[in-house]
């Protein structure tokens, strides 16, 4: 059995979920009340769902999914401004898959797709470059959503762009970053959670020392994890673990692959070419800092800097998105869910993300 299959072994889950129970019920008999955690990662939220960890522990431990869906907390004014860019002629969007089907003020980029617009999907930014070199007459344009994780990805674009001496290529940055949406939650006190578990991925970027503001400025603990059920099963034991013995530190689980003090490499990119800018979420409006813009020595590749867009303030839906990723409501409390959205209609990003907190629910915790 090797490393990977061991995080998945059955008796090690159920050995895990019982270590769990175990020490959530110490903690339920000293405060008489559950222990509140969030998980900060749109992937984590999903992996519970569809392990069945967060229905079998649903009595034991109350998990919040947090703000950390990529495509769930891109603001839909972004989402307007593309399909607006759509109907420039000689123009090509590119775009990652997810966001084809998030709706817009009046439309989704699939629908504008099927009108005959030059949108495409790809993996990499790195493919949008590869097309804006092959189209020398047309404008590229990539839509640069996405955390700490994805964002060395775009530095790369634009190095690569900037070595082929592209004039055709911009990116719509629109990037988030984790610290400042985590502080904004725990200053607003709209939600009350007793821990975080930590996003795996963003970490490795990041390293384990970024979240010592969690434990030095706001007392609370957090654990970082990674995607597997016998790795998120020791993340909430070891979180509850901290919680129950009164203790408040930053634990990294997740120790092969993230560092004390993250990627040195794709931190240094990420120096290189952005620097800090405020940024509106989807449901929390604009937080000061909390993304990623170009330098101004690379503002050439800055798309909101090369086009003219003006766009509406958003039309407003029943859709409670917005509550949802800031931990208020579950997505059963949204009068939509499993009614008007659905994956195959869907009306918030949401219902849409392969990583959205309405999504996992729908697949693997709605009630028929």
């Amino acid at each position: 059995m090797n490393k990977l299959d061991l995080f998945s072994d059955h008796h090690l889950v159920r050995q895990s979920l019982a270590a769990v129970i175990e020490i959530a019920e110490a903690f339920k008999l000293e405060k008489g009340r559950m222990p509140v955690l969030m998980e900060v990662c749109g992937s984590h939220t999903m992996a519970f769902a569809r392990s069945g960890i967060k229905q079998r522990l649903m009595d034991h431990v109350k998990l919040i999914a947090g703000p950390g869906c990529p495509v769930c907390v891109t603001d839909q004014k972004s989402i307007d401004a593309m399909i607006q860019l759509a109907d420039e002629p000689d123009t090509i969007l590119c775009t990652f898959g997810d966001m084809m089907r998030v709706p817009g003020s009046a439309s989704t980029l699939m629908k504008a797709k099927t009108e005959g617009k030059d949108i495409r999907v790809v993996y990499s930014p790195l493919e949008s470059v590869k097309i804006a070199q092959q189209h020398p007459d047309k404008e590229v344009i990539f839509l640069g959503i996405g955390f700490e994780t994805t964002i060395p990805i775009l530095a790369l674009a634009i190095r690569e762009a900037e070595k082929m001496e592209l004039h055709n290529f911009t990116i719509w940055m629109t990037t988030k970053l984790v610290e400042p949406v985590l502080r904004e939650l725990l200053d607003a006190g709209e939600v009350k959670v007793d821990g975080f578990l930590l996003p795996g991925h963003v970490s490795v970027v990041l390293g384990k020392t970024s979240y010592d503001f969690l434990m030095k400025e706001y007392q609370v603990p957090g654990v970082i994890s990674g995607f597997e059920p016998v790795q998120l099963l020791t993340g909430m034991y070891k979180l509850i673990d901290l919680l129950h013995n009164q203790k408040v530190d930053i634990l990294n689980d997740y120790t092969h692959v993230v560092k004390e003090h993250g990627n040195a490499v794709a931190r240094e990119l990420l120096h290189t070419y952005f620097e800090f800018g405020d940024e509106a979420w989807r449901g929390m409006n604009v937080i000061p800092k909390s993304g990623l813009v170009l330098k101004d020595q690379y503002a050439r590749f800055d798309a909101k800097k090369k086009f003219n867009v003006a766009v509406k303030e958003p039309r407003k839906v029943k859709c409670r998105c917005g509550e949802i990723i800031r931990g208020l409501i579950n997505p059963e409390e949204c009068v939509l869910f499993n009614k008007g959205c659905t994956p195959v209609h869907p009306i918030g990003p949401c219902m849409v993300s392969s990583e959205g907190t309405c999504a996992a629910h729908y697949q693997y915790m709605r009630e028929e």
